[in-house]
């Protein structure tokens, strides 16, 4: 059998690539921490050191919560997604336990090394995130209310949110800017989206005991919700931009993107064909690095450069 480590990667390409996740998260870490800057005119940006521990922190984190839903939705996933790497024995659910515990400990000692203060704010991600493990303690229910199931599963991206802006906002004993509410705000509602596009599909891609957004509304409903979705955000990120003094060339940007992340939804609504569905959920994640950029991280480079 192939080494843990080998098998790890291999998991990792298809369950959590480093690469593109790392990506997204590195950005949605320098924008948390650049908008809370922007917010308080602080000037300039927090220590490399700072910021490398902050990204190590995030993205283990959403690590952390990759391998939470493994050991959640295992028995749904060895009924009807046998593909996966868990159910066709690629790695074990101990296998992903053990890596996990390792992380979490990795996390700690990370923490208490560099910027123990932060211990507070990372207690609150994890609390919320064991919380998530054990479905609120009402799996019952959240299984037959599918929005609330995934309004209280998206509430962890504002936890990570704010002990990401707490590199700056927190280790540096200042007021939480108040425009970091919708910052958290349009997160929240980037993760609705996020998950709502990639749970669109054509009608011939749709499986048995796969939930999905159109097997469940059907196509034209979904892209209804989605479109509100992104519809929401966009109003979020207008508010987000106000308190932060932005300039109109980032509400034009902003509406811009919300115009060409429709394009998708449209020829969707038209073709409903897996090539189609497949850009609503690209667009999704392009539509959500550029939330990030304009907000936070764009703005901040130019200061910086």
């Amino acid at each position: 059998m192939p080494s843990l480590f080998s098998r790890f990667y291999q998991y990792q390409k298809e369950r959590f690539p480093f690469l593109t996740h790392g990506l997204l998260i590195a950005a949605f870490s320098f924008s948390a921490i650049s908008y809370s800057r922007i917010c308080r005119e602080a000037a300039g940006f927090i220590s490399t050191e700072k910021f490398l521990v902050c990204i190590f922190n995030t993205i283990t984190i959403f690590l952390l919560l990759r391998i939470f839903d493994e050991h959640k939705d295992a028995e749904d996933d060895a009924k009807y997604r046998k593909e996966l790497p868990v159910p066709r024995g690629l790695i074990t659910l101990p296998e992903l336990r053990n890596i996990g515990i390792f992380i979490f400990i990795l996390q700690l000692v990370v923490n208490s090394i560099t910027y123990p203060k932060m211990l507070l704010l990372y207690a609150g991600v994890m609390l919320y995130m064991a919380l998530m493990g054990k479905e609120f303690f009402i799996a019952n229910w959240l299984k037959k209310h599918q929005f609330w199931y995934v309004v209280s599963h998206m509430f962890i991206i504002p936890f990570v949110d704010v002990f990401a802006s707490g590199y700056d906002w927190y280790l540096e004993d200042a007021h939480a800017p108040i425009g970091l509410l919708f910052f958290f705000a349009v997160s929240f509602m980037n993760g609705i989206v996020l998950e709502i596009g990639r749970k669109i599909r054509a009608p011939k891609d749709e499986s048995t005991g796969v939930l999905t957004y159109s097997s469940l509304l059907g196509a034209t409903k979904s892209v209804s919700l989605w479109t509100l979705m992104l519809a929401t955000t966009l109003a979020l990120a207008i508010c987000a931009c106000y308190y932060a003094h932005h300039t109109t060339a980032v509400y034009v940007v902003l509406v811009c993107s919300f115009l060409l992340t429709l394009i998708p939804a449209i020829l969707f609504s038209i073709t409903q064909s897996p090539k189609s569905a497949k850009r609503i959920e690209i667009a999704s994640g392009l539509w959500t690095i550029t939330m990030y950029l304009s907000l936070g991280g764009v703005v901040k480079l130019f200061e910086l450069l």
